[in-house]
């Protein structure tokens, strides 16, 4: 039989690439960390990781057993869940969620939530994809509102459990500039128009669309601020540091004297949504999640100017 400690550990060195960090992650020595890998691999007879002088990597059975760690580690959480709700008669329900999602999808959410439910136990963790996702995989949080630009959802290929995914809404990036700016009266703007402009960040995944953007209109561009916020990125533009690259409910509310200018096809946009595992049919869950999907049919409808 498996045992459970010895997936934890896989999983944490997994996660942190070498034995050293996922002992000091656990709070094991490293040689302990090296015996339960081990112990691990004679019980299933084959390799779990590939040792290097650069670290550790998994092999393809140890990605199996990864995705079976989590799959375990989230029944877990779940089961505990449940114990918990027969011991004091309440729900719990943990939520991550992305800063500008949070702020302006949650709070009517959980008002109809709560509502609805209201032995409903609420927690809320603010994260970004790329830490609250395997949160849900893990069962850390019951689901996610998170989002993804073109490509996948992120984490590992083929990683496990499978992310169940409930699309809310497109967030499509607009420029932001000041409404004193020569360019403020166009109704869309390509990216190669901007090539002189200076720019303010919001996060560092726009800032990765923007380089992306100005490589394929052949320049680079010349970055004066940088934040992990939109609205003071907002800010920042307004006080005529330079122009931004912002999803279109991070302008909501508007900013007085910025004007906000779609970029004309192909448009960088986030796709919004609900990320939960096994769990979307649950009463509680179920309610949430219908009260977001009318959150952003609200919202979207408002950033298209309805």
């Amino acid at each position: 039989m498996i045992d459970v400690q010895r997936l934890r550990v896989l999983r944490t060195v997994a996660e942190h690439g070498s034995f050293n960090q996922a002992a000091a992650a656990l709070h094991l020595t490293p040689s302990a960390v090296s015996q339960h890998i081990a112990a691990l691999e004679r019980s299933l007879g084959t390799q779990v990781v590939a040792r290097s002088t650069r670290g550790v990597t998994l092999t393809p059975a140890g990605r199996i057993m990864v995705g079976a760690a989590e799959s375990v580690a989230a029944e877990l959480a779940h089961a505990q869940q449940q114990v918990d709700r027969l011991g004091h008669g309440r729900t719990q329900l943990t939520i991550a969620t992305f800063t500008s999602g949070g702020r302006l999808l949650l709070p009517g959410a959980l008002t109809h939530l709560t509502a609805t439910h209201p032995d409903t136990v609420v927690h809320v963790k603010e994260a970004e994809p790329e830490d609250s996702l395997p949160l849900v995989r893990q069962g850390a949080v019951d689901l996610a509102l998170a989002y993804h630009f073109d490509g996948p959802l992120p984490g590992r290929p083929g990683q496990s459990p499978t992310l169940e995914w409930t699309p809310l809404m497109d967030d499509p990036l607009h420029v932001v500039l000041p409404d004193t700016h020569p360019l403020a009266d166009r109704d869309t703007l390509d990216i190669s128009e901007l090539a002189t402009e200076p720019w303010v960040l919001g996060c560092r995944k726009t800032e990765t669309y923007l380089r992306r953007y100005a490589e394929r209109a052949g320049f680079e561009p010349e970055v004066r601020g940088t934040t992990t916020d939109y609205f003071f990125a907002r800010s920042l533009v307004a006080a005529g540091t330079g122009i931004s690259l912002i999803p279109s409910i991070a302008q909501t509310p508007p900013t007085p004297g910025l004007r906000t200018i779609p970029i004309t096809p192909p448009t960088p946009t986030r796709h919004l949504g609900v990320a939960t595992i096994h769990r979307r049919n649950q009463p509680h869950v179920k309610t949430l999640i219908q009260a977001l999907q009318k959150q952003a049919a609200a919202l979207d409808e408002t950033c298209r100017g309805g």
